[in-house]
Protein backbone atom coordinates (compact mmCIF):
# COMPACT_ATOMS: atom_id res chain seq x y z
CA UNK A 1 0.00 0.00 0.00
CA UNK A 2 1.51 3.61 -1.10
CA UNK A 3 1.45 5.83 1.71
CA UNK A 4 -0.01 9.00 1.23
CA UNK A 5 1.48 12.47 1.97
CA UNK A 6 -0.37 16.32 3.15
CA UNK A 7 0.15 18.86 0.58
CA UNK A 8 1.64 21.88 0.90
CA UNK A 9 -0.01 25.52 0.79
CA UNK A 10 1.99 27.84 -1.87
CA UNK A 11 -0.24 30.45 -1.44
CA UNK A 12 -3.62 31.62 -0.38
CA UNK A 13 -6.15 34.57 -1.38
CA UNK A 14 -9.12 35.61 0.42
CA UNK A 15 -12.13 36.56 -1.90
CA UNK A 16 -15.51 36.64 0.00
CA UNK A 17 -15.90 37.46 3.77
CA UNK A 18 -19.54 38.12 5.26
CA UNK A 19 -20.59 37.26 8.92
CA UNK A 20 -21.18 33.60 8.10
CA UNK A 21 -18.15 32.63 6.62
CA UNK A 22 -15.13 33.50 4.27
CA UNK A 23 -13.96 31.83 0.99
CA UNK A 24 -10.77 31.33 -0.20
CA UNK A 25 -8.98 30.09 -2.86
CA UNK A 26 -6.05 27.88 -1.57
CA UNK A 27 -3.04 27.04 -4.06
CA UNK A 28 -2.02 23.90 -3.17
CA UNK A 29 1.28 21.63 -4.03
CA UNK A 30 0.82 17.89 -5.08
CA UNK A 31 3.31 16.48 -2.79
CA UNK A 32 3.17 13.23 -5.84
CA UNK A 33 2.83 15.41 -8.99
CA UNK A 34 4.54 18.43 -7.45
CA UNK A 35 2.04 20.32 -9.47
CA UNK A 36 -0.17 23.49 -8.35
CA UNK A 37 -3.83 22.97 -8.22
CA UNK A 38 -6.66 25.89 -6.44
CA UNK A 39 -9.14 25.04 -3.86
CA UNK A 40 -11.77 26.81 -2.51
CA UNK A 41 -12.05 26.95 0.94
CA UNK A 42 -15.00 27.93 3.03
CA UNK A 43 -13.71 29.07 6.98
CA UNK A 44 -16.33 29.51 9.03
CA UNK A 45 -16.80 29.29 12.96
CA UNK A 46 -18.00 26.73 14.74
CA UNK A 47 -21.33 25.27 15.08
CA UNK A 48 -23.83 23.70 17.28
CA UNK A 49 -27.02 21.55 17.33
CA UNK A 50 -28.72 19.54 19.80
CA UNK A 51 -31.61 16.80 20.74
CA UNK A 52 -33.90 18.14 23.23
CA UNK A 53 -35.86 16.24 24.89
CA UNK A 54 -38.82 16.86 27.22
CA UNK A 55 -39.59 14.70 30.47
CA UNK A 56 -42.57 12.84 28.61
CA UNK A 57 -40.01 11.83 25.54
CA UNK A 58 -41.19 14.33 23.11
CA UNK A 59 -37.62 15.62 20.37
CA UNK A 60 -38.39 19.25 20.08
CA UNK A 61 -37.90 20.08 16.27
CA UNK A 62 -37.70 22.98 14.38
CA UNK A 63 -38.70 23.29 10.86
CA UNK A 64 -37.56 25.85 8.56
CA UNK A 65 -37.07 27.21 5.00
CA UNK A 66 -33.70 26.61 3.84
CA UNK A 67 -32.32 28.96 0.96
CA UNK A 68 -29.78 26.51 0.00
CA UNK A 69 -32.19 23.64 -1.22
CA UNK A 70 -35.26 25.85 -1.57
CA UNK A 71 -37.23 23.80 1.01
CA UNK A 72 -38.77 23.42 4.60
CA UNK A 73 -36.19 21.22 6.37
CA UNK A 74 -37.13 19.70 9.81
CA UNK A 75 -33.77 19.68 12.11
CA UNK A 76 -32.89 20.25 15.57
CA UNK A 77 -31.95 23.75 17.22
CA UNK A 78 -28.64 24.90 16.38
CA UNK A 79 -26.71 27.88 14.79
CA UNK A 80 -23.24 29.52 14.95
CA UNK A 81 -20.93 29.42 18.62
CA UNK A 82 -20.21 33.15 18.96
CA UNK A 83 -17.21 34.94 19.85
CA UNK A 84 -16.58 34.26 23.78
CA UNK A 85 -18.88 31.24 24.15
CA UNK A 86 -18.19 27.81 24.67
CA UNK A 87 -20.23 25.12 22.45
CA UNK A 88 -22.38 24.46 25.53
CA UNK A 89 -23.16 28.19 25.77
CA UNK A 90 -23.81 28.18 22.30
CA UNK A 91 -25.79 25.35 22.57
CA UNK A 92 -28.60 26.26 25.48
CA UNK A 93 -28.52 30.01 23.73
CA UNK A 94 -29.70 28.61 20.52
CA UNK A 95 -32.08 25.97 21.81
CA UNK A 96 -33.77 28.82 24.34
CA UNK A 97 -34.02 31.59 20.77
CA UNK A 98 -34.98 28.93 18.72
CA UNK A 99 -37.97 26.79 20.71
CA UNK A 100 -38.13 28.77 24.04
CA UNK A 101 -37.35 25.56 25.66
CA UNK A 102 -34.47 24.90 28.33
CA UNK A 103 -32.99 21.96 30.20
CA UNK A 104 -31.32 20.98 33.23
CA UNK A 105 -27.67 20.76 31.27
CA UNK A 106 -26.33 19.67 28.10
CA UNK A 107 -24.51 16.32 26.91
CA UNK A 108 -21.74 16.10 24.56
CA UNK A 109 -22.44 13.59 22.29
CA UNK A 110 -20.24 14.28 19.58
CA UNK A 111 -17.80 16.72 17.52
CA UNK A 112 -17.55 16.33 13.62
CA UNK A 113 -16.02 18.33 10.68
CA UNK A 114 -19.17 19.46 8.50
CA UNK A 115 -17.50 18.34 5.10
CA UNK A 116 -14.13 18.81 5.51
CA UNK A 117 -13.11 18.94 1.12
CA UNK A 118 -14.09 22.62 1.85
CA UNK A 119 -14.98 23.48 5.73
CA UNK A 120 -12.61 24.24 8.19
CA UNK A 121 -14.84 24.32 10.81
CA UNK A 122 -16.50 21.55 13.43
CA UNK A 123 -20.10 20.97 14.90
CA UNK A 124 -20.72 19.92 18.63
CA UNK A 125 -23.48 17.85 19.01
CA UNK A 126 -25.37 17.77 22.65
CA UNK A 127 -28.31 16.22 24.43
CA UNK A 128 -30.71 18.25 26.80
CA UNK A 129 -32.80 16.27 28.71
CA UNK A 130 -35.72 17.09 30.77
CA UNK A 131 -36.10 20.47 28.21
CA UNK A 132 -39.29 22.50 29.09
CA UNK A 133 -41.02 25.52 27.60
CA UNK A 134 -39.59 28.73 29.67
CA UNK A 135 -39.67 31.48 27.41
CA UNK A 136 -40.69 32.73 24.02
CA UNK A 137 -38.72 32.65 21.06
CA UNK A 138 -36.04 35.07 20.08
CA UNK A 139 -35.08 34.71 16.31
CA UNK A 140 -32.55 36.16 14.35
CA UNK A 141 -34.61 38.59 11.88
CA UNK A 142 -33.62 36.13 8.71
CA UNK A 143 -35.52 33.15 10.98
CA UNK A 144 -39.01 32.22 10.58
CA UNK A 145 -39.37 28.61 12.34
CA UNK A 146 -42.11 26.59 13.13
CA UNK A 147 -41.44 24.29 16.50
CA UNK A 148 -42.72 20.62 16.55
CA UNK A 149 -42.62 18.06 18.53
CA UNK A 150 -42.09 14.50 17.85
CA UNK A 151 -42.14 11.13 20.27
CA UNK A 152 -38.08 10.03 20.32
CA UNK A 153 -39.42 6.65 19.04
CA UNK A 154 -40.57 7.93 16.04
CA UNK A 155 -37.25 9.36 15.23
CA UNK A 156 -36.17 6.47 13.50
CA UNK A 157 -39.00 6.17 11.16
CA UNK A 158 -38.69 10.19 10.30
CA UNK A 159 -35.52 9.59 8.78
CA UNK A 160 -36.53 6.25 7.36
CA UNK A 161 -39.53 7.91 5.52
CA UNK A 162 -36.58 11.00 4.56
CA UNK A 163 -38.85 13.56 6.72
CA UNK A 164 -35.51 14.41 8.54
CA UNK A 165 -32.62 14.46 5.86
CA UNK A 166 -30.24 16.84 7.07
CA UNK A 167 -26.70 15.43 7.62
CA UNK A 168 -25.84 17.00 10.49
CA UNK A 169 -29.12 16.46 12.17
CA UNK A 170 -28.55 12.77 11.26
CA UNK A 171 -24.91 12.58 12.57
CA UNK A 172 -26.41 13.63 15.76
CA UNK A 173 -29.17 11.38 16.01
CA UNK A 174 -26.51 8.52 15.25
CA UNK A 175 -24.18 9.62 18.57
CA UNK A 176 -27.12 9.78 20.40
CA UNK A 177 -27.89 6.22 19.19
CA UNK A 178 -24.51 4.93 19.63
CA UNK A 179 -24.24 6.44 23.52
CA UNK A 180 -27.62 4.82 24.41
CA UNK A 181 -29.21 8.31 24.12
CA UNK A 182 -32.47 6.20 25.34
CA UNK A 183 -30.78 5.07 28.48
CA UNK A 184 -29.27 8.67 29.22
CA UNK A 185 -32.74 10.54 28.87
CA UNK A 186 -33.91 7.45 31.36
CA UNK A 187 -31.52 8.06 33.47
CA UNK A 188 -31.84 11.99 33.72
CA UNK A 189 -35.79 12.00 33.59
CA UNK A 190 -35.96 9.43 36.83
Amino acid sequence: MRKILPWSMAGRKKELENRIFSVETRTMISPTSGREHDFFVLEAGDWVNVIPVTPDGQVVLVRQFRHGTGEMTLEIPGGLIEDGQTPEQAAARELLEETGFAGRGLKLLARVRPNPAILTNWCYMFLACGVEKTAGTHWDETEEIEVVLADLAAIPEMVKRGEIDHSLVLSAFLFFYLNNGEKLVELRDS
